[in-house]
C-alpha cells in the first residue's frame, strides 16, 4: 500500500494523504487534534486504509474520532464515509443539507459518478456504503462547531462548485477549508518554482457567478491560509483568489467558443488544455511534465460540466 506520513500544516492540523486515483498529493483527509477529534473530508473509499493508517501514525484510535466533516458529496472527497464509519464507530457525519439524502441513500451518487468515469467506477470508488440517518447532521451558513478551547469552526454555504457545499473557517489558524469552492492547488510543478491554482467545474452544480462571489466571500475574512480539498496548504490566499477570479471566465469563454463551434466537451477539454499548456510553457514547465496527467483528467470532468453549465444556460 502507498503511504506518506501525515503532514504537520501547524495549528494542530494534518493531513492524510489518500493517493487518490493512485496520485501522491491529490486528494487527502486533514484531522483536527484536540479535545474532539475531527476530520475534514474522507477521500473516496479506497483511500480509507490510508486514511487509517494516518491516523495511526498520530496514535489517534479511530473510535476516538468524533466528528467527520464532509465539504460536499462528490466521491472524491466523501465517497469513503460510509466505510470509515465502520471504523469510527462513534463519529457523527456533518454535511450540508442539500446532501444529507444522498449520503443516506448513495444511488443517484453512484449513477452520476458512473455516467462520468464509465468503466473506472468500481477502480475509483467503490464500494460506497450508506450512512446510517442517525449519525448524519446538517450544519448551515453560519453554524458553528467548537471542538476545543483553541478551534471554533465556523460553517458556510458556498456553492459554485456545487449546490452542497460547505465551507469551513477554523478560529484557531485563521483557516478556511474551501473543498472545491476555491479551485485545485497544483503543487506538483514546485520543481519549476510554481504553484498554480485552477477552478474545478466539474457536473453537474458549476455556476461561475456564484463561485465567483463564494471567492469575494472568502477574501473578505482575511484568512491566513486555505486549506484545499486537492490538495494541501497556501499561506498566500490572496494569490489564490486572484488567479481563480481570472480563470473562471477563460474557462466560461472557452466553454462557449466550443459550443458554438459545435465542438462539444472533447473541444472544451481541448481548448482549456491549449489555454494552460500554453500559461505552463511561459513558466518553463515542460510538456512531459507529470502534471499533464492530472490536469488531462482534470480538464475531462471539467470540460462536462462546462457544456452542462451551457445547455442550462441556454435554456434559461
Amino acid at each position: 500500500m502507498k503511504k506518506r506520513a501525515p503532514m504537520d500544516l501547524g495549528n494542530g492540523v494534518f493531513l492524510i494523504d489518500g493517493f487518490d486515483m493512485g496520485f501522491e498529493g491529490r486528494t487527502g483527509a486533514y484531522v483536527l487534534l484536540g479535545d474532539r477529534i475531527t476530520l475534514v473530508e474522507t477521500g473516496p473509499s479506497p483511500s480509507v486504509p490510508k486514511v487509517l493508517a494516518g491516523l495511526d501514525d498520530l496514535n489517534v484510535p479511530s473510535e476516538k474520532v468524533e466528528f467527520i466533516i464532509l465539504t460536499h458529496i462528490h466521491l472524491d472527497h466523501a465517497g469513503g464515509v460510509g466505510l470509515l464509519l465502520k471504523e469510527c464507530p462513534n463519529a457523527k457525519v456533518i454535511v450540508h443539507e442539500k446532501g444529507k439524502r444522498h449520503l443516506a441513500d448513495p444511488s443517484r451518487l453512484i449513477e452520476g459518478a458512473k455516467a462520468v468515469y464509465g468503466q473506472d467506477f468500481e477502480e475509483l470508488f467503490d464500494p460506497i456504503l450508506a450512512v446510517p440517518e442517525d449519525k448524519l447532521y446538517t450544519k448551515a451558513d453560519g453554524d458553528t462547531l467548537t471542538i476545543s478551547k483553541k478551534r471554533q469552526l465556523t460553517f458556510y454555504d458556498t456553492p459554485g462548485h456545487a449546490k452542497h457545499h460547505l465551507g469551513i473557517h477554523d478560529s484557531w489558524s485563521n483557516g478556511i477549508f474551501t473543498g472545491d469552492t476555491a479551485g485545485i492547488r497544483y503543487h506538483q510543478t514546485t520543481d519549476y518554482g510554481l504553484t498554480f491554482y485552477l477552478p474545478t467545474t466539474s457536473p453537474n452544480q458549476f455556476d461561475p457567478d456564484a463561485m465567483l462571489q463564494c471567492i469575494r466571500r472568502f477574501r473578505d475574512m482575511k484568512p491566513s491560509c486555505l486549506y484545499f480539498g486537492h490538495f494541501g496548504k497556501t499561506e498566500y490566499p490572496d494569490q489564490t483568489f486572484d488567479q481563480i477570479m481570472i480563470w473562471i471566465p477563460i474557462f466560461v469563454k472557452e466553454a462557449e467558443e466550443a459550443l458554438k463551434r459545435d465542438e462539444g466537451p472533447r473541444g472544451i477539454q481541448q481548448r482549456l488544455y491549449k489555454h494552460v499548456a500554453s500559461y505552463l510553457d511561459e513558466k518553463g514547465v515542460p510538456r512531459d511534465h507529470e502534471i499533464y496527467d492530472l490536469l488531462n483528467l482534470d480538464f475531462e470532468v471539467c470540460s462536462m460540466g462546462l457544456s452542462d453549465y451551457m445547455k442550462k444556460k441556454s435554456r434559461a
